[in-house]
C-alpha cells in the first residue's frame, strides 16, 4: 500500500471509534424493529414459496408487505419485483396520485435526473406534464427547507402532492435528515392538511432509528437494490404509507380492480425476506465505509461532504474533485478494488435519463446495486464522485484504500 495512505489510515482510525459505536447502536435498534416485524407476522418457511402467472394467493408476497408495513409503522405496503428501480416506484407513485390539473410541488429543489422526463422538466410525451399535471419547485435555502417560502406558497396554492427527496442525488446540497422532516411536516399539515406528503427515501433507510411515515409523511418509496435489499434482492422496490394511497399505487402498477391481488413473486420471496433481515447490518457497513472514506480523503487534502463526523441522512459520500480527471481516476480505482469485473476500466458515457455523460464504477453481484460498494458521477462541475454502499465494512475498507492508492498513483504518474 502507498506509504502515505497507510500512515493516514493509522492516524485517523482511533478518531472514528465513537462514531462507529453510534452507528452500531442505530443498527441494533433497526435490527430489533425487523425482528419484531418477523415475529408479529409469523414468517415461516412456507412464505419462501413462489407463484407464477397472475400471482393469485401469494402468501409470501403478502407477508413481506405486512413486514414492511410494520417496520415503517405504515398502514400498508407494496413490495414488488415488478418494479425495476426506485425511480420506477417513484414514477408509479406520482402517476397514481396525480390527475390532470393537479399540482406537484417539490420542496427540495429539482428532483433526481431520472425523474426529469417523468415530471416533464425535460420534455417527454409520456410525462406528467403531458397529462396536464402542473409542477413547481422550491429550493432549499442554506441546506434547510425554505420554511417561509413553502408555507407562503401553500397558503395561496393547493398542492396535491408535496415531494421531498431526502438524498442529494447528483446535486451539491446536503441530504435531508429525519430531524429536518420532523420539523417541517407538521407545519405543512397545518397549512395544507389535504396535501399528500411523498418522500423519496432512496439511500436513507435504516440510517436513523425512525422512518418518514412515523413522523407524519403519507407515503414513501425506495429501491431494493439499495439499503433495504441488504445485497440479497436482485431487483425490486417498495412503497409504504396510507392504505388508500398504496391501493392507488398498486392499481397503477398492475391494473384497476386487481391492484395488490396480482403480481407473481417468481421465486423472489426468500431474497426479499433475507434482504430486509440483513439490511440493518449492511447499512451499518455502508455508513462506516462512508465515514472512513470521508476521514481519509479529507486528511489527504480532498474536499468531502459530509465530513466524517457530520450527522448522516443517507449512505452517500461525496468527494468533490473539482476536475474530471480525478473523478475518473477515483471511480476507476473503486472498480479495480471490486470483487466482480475488477479488471474492467469504466469510462464516462451517455446514460438513459441523464443529460451529462456519467462514469459508473460498480463491480457488483447485482447489476447497478448501489448498496454494494459503488461510485459514480456526472461529468459536470464541480466533478463530484458519489460513493455509496459496502456489504461489509472490511470489504469496503479494502476497496476504498485501493481506490485511493489508484487515484494518488495516477495523479503522480
Amino acid at each position: 500500500m502507498h506509504q502515505k495512505i497507510n500512515e493516514t489510515y493509522s492516524l485517523i482510525e482511533p478518531k472514528l471509534k465513537d462514531i462507529y459505536n453510534n452507528i452500531d447502536y442505530i443498527c441494533e435498534q433497526n435490527s430489533q424493529k425487523v425482528m419484531n416485524a418477523f415475529w408479529q407476522n409469523n414468517v415461516s418457511e412456507i412464505h419462501f414459496n413462489s407463484t407464477t402467472g397472475y400471482g393469485y394467493g401469494d402468501i409470501g408476497r403478502d407477508v413481506i408487505e405486512k413486514v414492511y408495513a410494520n417496520i415503517f409503522k405504515a398502514e400498508d405496503a407494496l413490495v414488488r419485483n415488478q418494479f425495476i428501480s426506485g425511480s420506477h416506484a417513484l414514477s408509479t407513485t406520482l402517476f397514481a396520485l396525480l390527475r390532470p390539473g393537479d399540482l406537484l410541488l417539490s420542496i427540495t429543489g429539482t428532483p433526481y435526473d431520472t425523474l426529469h422526463e417523468v415530471i416533464g422538466i425535460k420534455e417527454n410525451s409520456s410525462s406528467l406534464k403531458a397529462f396536464g399535471v402542473q409542477y413547481q419547485e422550491i429550493s432549499l435555502k442554506n441546506n434547510e427547507f425554505d420554511e417561509e417560502e413553502i408555507l407562503s406558497f401553500l397558503t395561496h396554492n393547493k398542492a396535491k402532492v408535496i415531494e421531498i427527496q431526502r438524498s442529494k442525488g447528483y446535486s451539491t446540497r446536503k441530504s435531508i435528515s429525519i430531524n429536518k422532516l420532523e420539523k417541517i411536516i407538521p407545519k405543512i399539515k397545518e397549512i395544507s392538511p389535504d396535501s399528500i406528503i411523498m418522500i423519496d427515501n432512496c439511500y436513507c433507510e435504516f440510517v436513523d432509528t425512525k422512518e418518514p411515515i412515523e413522523i407524519g409523511a403519507d407515503i414513501c418509496a425506495g429501491s431494493l437494490i439499495k439499503n433495504l435489499g441488504g445485497g440479497m434482492s436482485p431487483n425490486g422496490a417498495y412503497i409504504v404509507g396510507r392504505k388508500d394511497l398504496i391501493n392507488l399505487c398498486a392499481e397503477r402498477l398492475t391494473l384497476p380492480g386487481e391492484g395488490k391481488k396480482v403480481g407473481p413473486s417468481l421465486g423472489i420471496n426468500r431474497d426479499f425476506l433475507k434482504g430486509i433481515y440483513f439490511a440493518p447490518s449492511v447499512v451499518k457497513s455502508a455508513l462506516k465505509t462512508a465515514v472512513l472514506t470521508s476521514a481519509l480523503l479529507e486528511e489527504l487534502g480532498f474536499d468531502v461532504e459530509p465530513k466524517y463526523n457530520d450527522q448522516r441522512a443517507d449512505i452517500v459520500q461525496n468527494i468533490i474533485f473539482h476536475n474530471k480527471e480525478d473523478l475518473i481516476y477515483y471511480c476507476q480505482g473503486i472498480q479495480s478494488g471490486s470483487p466482480i469485473d475488477a479488471h474492467s476500466l469504466p469510462i464516462p458515457d451517455d446514460m438513459p435519463g441523464y443529460d451529462d455523460q456519467v462514469i459508473m464504477a460498480a463491480g457488483t453481484f447485482i447489476q447497478g446495486s448501489s448498496i454494494e460498494l459503488s461510485c459514480d458521477g456526472p461529468l459536470r462541475e464541480p466533478y463530484i464522485a458519489y460513493q455509496q454502499g459496502a456489504l461489509t465494512y472490511e470489504y469496503g475498507k479494502i476497496n476504498v484504500l485501493k481506490a485511493i492508492e489508484y487515484l494518488l498513483t495516477k495523479k503522480n504518474s
